[in-house]
């Protein structure tokens, strides 16, 4: 995981040296909106229209933040509107690229590029930052919309419903002040969380991030077990966006990242609840569980060294859920 400074790729690991070997995760840099009609969005000047066949989605399987672009993209019925490029899930010294392999990974099919890092650089030249995936990139402007997660999924949600008449909303308006609460938590605690726990380099960072994740999934689990989803009886956004952290849980975080008080199968609420989202029409095929356990055992080399891909569990993520 490098960076660019100045345009010039630097295969650099993030520097916890200066946290107290806590993991800080940087901000995205573009955050332009797509909308229905091209008016600003809310944290952009200009805006971008919304059209069939104008917008690309750059994307790791691996990923949990593009996983939930390639979800929304999925249930907004939006596959024949917006089409995608995946990296290949071994992040090593030049970051993501865009080799190709037998599991998904398909190159760069609007440019053949060879690294994610040239997508960006085709924008800003002399950026710095991390190259980082979902990359929303407008092919009319040749330019990138965003690489923001959670905005694009909000743009996914409602501005193409004209375009494939799915009126699904995920983000209702009145619920909009309850949900944010929800995000919060489960994004500080849970989805960033796992890699605060796994990237830390001191044990107060790992401790200080390892509880709080732990008490996350148990109130997760209380909520779950009064309530379908986590904003009651109607799915929302914030169902997706935890979705994307269960499912490497307990194949990934739960061994990799040191995360291993309890499994999501302990949880017998968040299991079956798991398994719901995942039997959700359309979701199952975003899940690339090869790409998922090859990646972070692959990639983290100073987690991993060796880089031995381990046997893992079993589950059945098909099984029924009985959450009717």
């Amino acid at each position: 995981m490098g960076q660019l400074v100045d345009g010039v790729w630097h295969d650099v690991w993030y520097d916890t040296k200066s946290t107290g070997g806590a993991f800080k995760r940087t901000n995205a840099k573009f955050r332009n909106w797509i909308t229905a009609d091209g008016s600003a969005g809310p944290s952009s000047d200009g805006g971008f229209k919304a059209e069939s066949g104008r917008y690309h989605l750059y994307v790791s399987y691996a990923c949990p933040w593009a996983h939930r672009a390639l979800i929304f993209r999925q249930i907004k019925g939006l596959a024949d509107h917006i089409s995608i490029s995946a990296v290949h899930p071994d992040m090593l010294s030049d970051g993501w690229t865009f080799e190709t392999d037998d599991h998904g990974a398909t190159g760069d099919s609007l440019f053949g590029l060879p690294f994610a890092r040239d997508i960006y650089l085709k924008v800003e030249p002399t950026m710095t930052g991390r190259v980082t995936v979902p990359i929303l990139w407008d092919k009319q402007q040749n330019t990138i919309v965003s690489n923001e997660s959670s905005e694009i999924i909000r743009m996914f949600n409602t501005a193409f419903n004209d375009i494939t008449g799915n009126t699904d909303d995920y983000w209702p308006e009145e619920m909009r002040d309850d949900i944010a609460p929800v995000n919060d938590r489960i994004y500080d605690t849970f989805n960033n969380g796992v890699y605060k726990s796994g990237f830390a380099t001191t044990q107060d960072a790992y401790d200080a991030a390892v509880g709080p994740l732990f008490d996350t999934l148990d109130w997760l689990e209380d909520r779950l077990s009064q309530n379908r989803y986590l904003m009651g009886d109607r799915i929302t956004e914030a169902d997706w966006r935890l979705f994307t952290t269960l499912v490497r849980f307990d194949p990934v975080y739960h061994l990799h990242f040191k995360c291993n008080r309890k499994r999501i199968v302990d949880y017998p609420n968040l299991w079956a609840y798991t398994r719901e989202l995942y039997q959700w029409d359309g979701v199952a095929e975003t899940v690339n569980m090869d790409h998922i356990v090859r990646h972070y055992h692959y990639s983290h080399e100073t987690i991993n060294p060796h880089r031995i891909i381990p046997t893992n569990p079993i589950l059945d993520y098909a099984a029924p859920h009985g959450r009717g």
